[in-house]
């Protein structure tokens, strides 16, 4: 069983910046993809970022030039760094990664953008 554990959320000043990590059990060479999700009280999870197997990422427009995804192979990590943060970022952060016939989801991790 795979289980991926999300870290770096916390409160943060509108403009600041965070990094979220996403530690996974196993190697993450098995994934095609990987990637953040959030969500909102009452809204529906939407994707933020994602990242496949050769590299190549995708973003919602709206954080599209304040974020960014990426990875370390060797660490079985993913990241999400995200700078000039908005109080609309606000959010429950979740980690997915998809298999063949599967996907993952971490248990999530609070960001607040709030003075």
């Amino acid at each position: 069983q795979v289980q991926l554990v999300e870290s770096g959320g916390g409160l943060v000043q509108p403009g600041g910046s965070l990094r979220l990590s996403c530690a996974a059990s196993g190697s993450i060479f098995r994934f095609y993809d990987m990637g953040w999700y959030r969500q909102d009280p009452g809204k529906q999870r939407e994707l933020v970022a994602l990242i496949t197997s050769g590299g190549s990422t995708t973003y919602t427009e709206s954080v599209k030039g304040r974020f960014t995804i990426s990875k370390d192979n060797a660490k079985n990590t993913v990241y999400l760094q995200m700078n000039s943060l908005i109080p609309e970022d606000t959010a429950v952060y979740y980690c997915n990664a998809k298999e063949i016939g599967r996907a993952y989801w971490g248990q999530g991790t609070q960001v607040t953008v709030s003075s």
